[in-house]
């Protein structure tokens, strides 16, 4: 069924709200060294240190993950690189409010949703990116990838639901607050859920509290869903991609209530 004549002009203003406020983030992303180069250099630097310093961990007598360390750590670098691209973002919509810009924006904005829609599609084009230099940088460095192309895909796919997810917790902080100086309380608890995963070993090996830990981390699911599809051995992917769309529709409302906040207290 399509748009009735009068929801057509409203679609268009919040297509074009939204493109706009893409547009400008990612103008601001690719031509800003200092934003750019961080978002490249954090991800390669974790791939290298953790791919080439425990490289030894895959002689151990019960890790047994088919395509070799390289590629069990690139799908942990990989989710954490969608994170925290998501994050970052949210840390440009709390530097627009605190310069007094996002303000401005909510006025211009007939659907104050649009601009969260923006930041999420600026969002999605920033993680694509750094996702297809760190495949290219992997490959490179010889990476085992026994995955087919839809496996490749479902990572891509399955990663940039991660994206989602990070932004619309860090969003909801940054309407909220307004303020970049709360952009510790949109990283660190991403960072900790990331890293109660298993990022070295496989979940079987790991010991003590921080296995009962990742046992009960939903990312836990994403990550050796991720490493399923790259070893092109599939490991409950449909129940990954369902946990990351609950995670994605409970964050996307606190996103939502944090930009109700932000209308309340006048932007």
């Amino acid at each position: 069924m399509s748009a009735s004549p009068g929801a057509r002009p409203v679609l268009r203003r919040y297509r074009s709200v939204a493109l706009v406020v893409a547009w400008r983030n990612l103008h601001n992303f690719f031509l800003n060294p200092s934003l750019l180069i961080p978002s490249i250099i954090f991800p390669l630097f974790f791939f290298t240190a953790f791919a080439g310093g425990l490289s030894r961990v895959e002689d151990l007598p019960n890790f047994d993950f088919r395509s070799g360390y390289t590629a069990f750590q690139f799908s942990f670098v990989l989710m954490q690189a969608s994170a925290f691209g998501g994050v970052f973002t949210g840390f440009a919509i709390a530097r627009d409010f605190e310069s007094g810009f996002g303000r401005r924006m909510m006025l211009a904005a007939p659907r104050r949703s649009g601009l969260l829609a923006g930041y999420a599609l600026s969002a999605l084009v920033r993680a694509l990116f750094i996702q297809a230099l760190l495949f290219v940088i992997a490959l490179a460095a010889g990476m085992q990838v026994d995955g087919g192309a839809i496996d490749v895909v479902g990572m891509i796919a399955l990663a940039l639901m991660i994206n989602v997810i990070a932004l619309m917790w860090a969003a909801g902080i940054a309407f909220r607050f307004r303020s970049i100086q709360a952009g510790p309380l949109m990283q660190t608890p991403v960072f900790l859920a990331l890293f109660m995963a298993p990022v070295y070993l496989p979940l079987d090996l790991l010991e003590g509290w921080v296995h009962a830990v990742a046992t009960v981390n939903p990312l836990t699911l994403v990550m050796e869903s991720l490493r399923g599809l790259i070893s092109g051995e599939p490991f409950h992917t449909g129940a990954a991609f369902a946990v990351a769309a609950g995670m994605g529709g409970l964050f996307v409302g606190w996103a939502l209530r944090g930009l109700r906040c932000a209308e309340l207290a006048g932007g």
